[in-house]
């Protein structure tokens, strides 16, 4: 949604009946979800929502959402939209250049997905150790994996909240070796290395604070 928001991506408003989106991850806003409709379709969606299949709605939650499409619709919303796509265009490519399994071959959005196959390192194990390492991913399934979903073979990367963070695509080939470097310790058991990447991490991020937290 936040791409679409932003004209980083195309929109399916003008093809569809019915589109649903979270508003958090691209969105930038609470955990949540919207329904948007033709208005055809508004008082039947709304009726089986509520009080169909919800209850007791969070007043905070649609307050911070109007905040998110609030901010959603100023001019740096956009700058913040097309530095996301940029972002992970250059981090798949740095991937890409150390010997990473991409699927697709790469990105056109705010995800990258990488199958860990060829690495000889399962995606839960690699994730954890990225974890360690100060590196957020998700572990992932892959198209045609033998692995269970709960230990499968991929990890998934999103660019939005280093994004949001200040970092550019000069930024991404630093990123790139630190996974690179990060998923050889998961493989290897080796902490140290994980630590190193860690210290490394939280030494450029120090000069890029995340928007609303305090810095001390």
């Amino acid at each position: 949604a936040g791409l679409i928001a932003g004209g980083a991506h195309p929109s399916p408003a003008p093809h569809a009946d019915v589109i649903s989106t979270t508003t958090h991850k691209t969105l930038r806003g609470p955990r949540g979800a919207m329904l948007l409709s033709r208005e055809e379709h508004a008082k039947a969606i709304d009726k089986a929502v509520f009080p169909g299949l919800q209850g007791g709605p969070h007043n905070q939650t649609t307050a911070a959402i109007a905040v998110s499409l609030h901010e959603a619709a100023q001019p740096s919303f956009r700058v913040y939209a097309h530095a996301v796509v940029a972002n992970a265009v250059a981090l798949a490519e740095a991937l890409l250049a150390r010997g990473f399994d991409l699927v697709s071959g790469g990105t056109d959005n705010h995800l990258i997905l990488m199958d860990l196959t060829p690495k000889d390192v399962p995606g839960k194990v690699a994730a954890k150790a990225l974890d360690r390492a100060g590196i957020v991913v998700n572990y992932n399934t892959v198209p045609y994996d033998p692995r269970k979903p709960f230990d499968p073979s991929g990890v998934r990367i999103g660019t939005p909240s280093l994004t949001s963070r200040g970092l550019g695509t000069q930024h991404m080939a630093a990123v790139a070796d630190w996974i690179d470097r990060g998923v050889t310790a998961a493989r290897t058991g080796d902490e140290d290395q994980l630590a190193k990447i860690r210290g490394e991490v939280a030494e450029l991020m120090a000069a890029f604070p995340a928007p609303g937290l305090p810095t001390d």
